[in-house]
Formats: structure tokens, C-alpha cells, sequence
């Protein structure tokens, strides 16, 4: 499968990867980068949906790998549909993030725009992927059928060295369908989940609920936390009670199912995310 990779990324001949710091596209980006050299060229979308704690990972992995790294603001926030957060959020985030692909793209003279996207994706609900469809995006790792558990166990083979990095997500997806998202709220969630990975837990999501309604700032906390980690959270419990406090939520609660992809979406009829082995 990684001979496969590296045939489909060596017939672009050159490529801009969206790079978001998560392991799919990483591993596009290290094949990529092995075998297109300085033709393969990394663009991470800034905005302020995209926690700095994931920012730092994605340029310290970038420079790890030698590759070149470019960071490019992203303006999906100014975009009203966007900040509704109806059910179609990612697909106006992800078509903003691919306008700005395929700018840079032809600036810097590079044939295709790929992605991360894996087998596993196609049967979630993800309107980014109508997006990626629309901009004519390359997905190489669904080009060869690699699922996430294939993501990870090429990554490994190759020795990256976050081969087993926790899946994230942006930070909007936090709020559920209907809360607006506002810069304020993401700082707060980024901020919040931070200081838990602080405390030593490793797969987290702090989900927003609004208290008083959508314009109210009054909030909840709906922690997440891998289903190993759950003794450990409650003995932080504490802690986290103050962190909560700190980052301005009123309440804070730990969510006894544990974390699971896009728990959000479990209000959608028909449309959740299933969980994935692995993420």
C-alpha cells in the first residue's frame, strides 16, 4: 500500500498538501515530500478555529520532516453561513480553505491540491467533501483504499513519529449545529482544552453548551476523554472543575460515554458519525 502511495503522489509530479497537522495529511505530506522533494509543499490554514496547540504540532512536525511549510489566514469566520452553524458548517469552511489552495497553488506553480481524506470519511457526514469535489481536490490515500488504521500503521512503518497522534478537529465543531460560532467561544474551548492536555489527557473534546440561549455566554463544558482515560479525569476532577471555571463556564460536566467522532452530530437524524477504531 505505501508503494501505492508513493506511485499516486509521484504522478502528480507536484503538489500542494492541505496540511492540518493531523495524521492523515502528515503522512501525505511525509510520502510526498520523500518522493517530490522540494515540488511538495505543505499550506496550513490559520484561523482561529484551528487550536494553537495543534498549530504548534503541525510546524514542528513540518520541520521534522524538512518540508516547506507555508501558513496562510484563512477568513471562514467572516463568513456569515459559517458562523450560523447550520448542519453544513464544514462544507463553507472547507471551500474557503480550497479557494486558498488553489490560489497558492497556481502561484506557486504546483500541479494538484490534495488532501487527507480516507476511505473511513466517505461514509460520514462531511459536506467538506462535496467541497473537495467541487474544487477538484486529489484525496491519495482514498485513491489507493487506505482506511485509518492503514493512516497509521504506514505512518508508523515510516517512523513518523506521530503516527499515533489523537484525531482532532476543528474547533467549531465543538459547538453544536445551531450556537453561532464567534472567535470569543473558540478561544475559550482552544484555551480549556489546553490546560486538560496540561493535566496529562491525551484524547479530549470540550463540548460548548449554550445556558440561556444562543446569545447568552453563560456555558457548559461537555468534557470527552478516551474511554482509558475516564478513571484518570475524575480523579482530576477538581482540577478540571477550576480549569473550567477559569476558561469562563459555568458548568462543568465529564461526559460518562467517553470521547466518540463528531458526538454533535448525534442530534442530526441519520447523519452521525460513526466511530472509527483508531480515532
Amino acid at each position: 500500500m505505501l508503494d501505492a502511495l508513493r506511485a499516486v503522489v509521484s504522478s502528480m509530479g507536484s503538489v500542494l498538501v492541505c496540511y492540518s497537522g493531523g495524521i492523515d495529511s502528515a503522512l501525505v505530506l511525509a510520502v510526498a515530500h520523500g518522493v517530490l522533494g522540494a515540488r511538495a509543499v505543505a499550506m496550513t490554514a490559520v484561523s482561529p478555529s484551528l487550536a494553537l496547540h495543534e498549530l504548534d504540532g503541525a510546524k514542528a512536525f513540518a520541520v521534522e520532516l524538512g518540508v516547506r511549510h507555508e501558513l496562510i489566514a484563512s477568513g471562514e469566520l467572516d463568513d456569515p453561513s459559517y458562523q450560523a452553524n447550520l448542519a453544513d458548517r464544514c462544507y463553507h469552511c472547507k471551500s474557503e480553505l480550497y479557494r486558498l489552495a488553489e490560489r497558492y497553488r497556481q502561484q506557486w506553480d504546483l500541479a494538484y491540491v490534495a488532501n487527507g481524506t480516507n476511505v473511513d470519511d466517505l461514509g460520514d457526514f462531511r459536506p467538506g467533501l462535496q467541497a473537495a469535489e467541487e474544487a477538484r481536490v486529489r484525496s491519495p490515500l482514498v485513491e489507493i483504499g487506505a482506511k485509518k488504521a492503514d493512516v497509521r500503521r504506514l505512518a508508523e512503518a515510516l517512523g513518523l513519529s506521530i503516527w499515533d497522534k489523537p484525531a482532532a478537529a476543528c474547533l467549531s465543531s465543538r459547538l453544536p449545529f445551531g450556537t453561532r460560532v464567534t472567535q470569543e467561544r473558540l478561544a475559550r474551548i482552544g484555551a480549556f482544552e489546553g490546560d486538560l492536555q496540561s493535566l496529562g489527557l491525551r484524547q479530549l473534546r470540550v463540548r460548548w453548551h449554550s445556558v440561556g440561549g444562543d446569545t447568552s455566554e453563560a456555558s457548559l463544558a461537555r468534557i470527552e476523554v478516551g474511554q482509558d482515560e475516564l478513571t484518570r479525569a475524575f480523579e482530576l476532577h477538581e482540577a478540571i472543575v477550576a480549569l473550567g471555571k477559569k476558561h469562563g463556564f459555568q458548568y462543568v460536566t465529564l461526559d460518562l460515554q467517553g470521547y466518540r467522532v463528531g458526538s454533535h452530530n448525534e442530534v442530526l437524524t441519520g447523519r452521525t458519525l460513526r466511530v472509527l477504531q483508531g480515532q
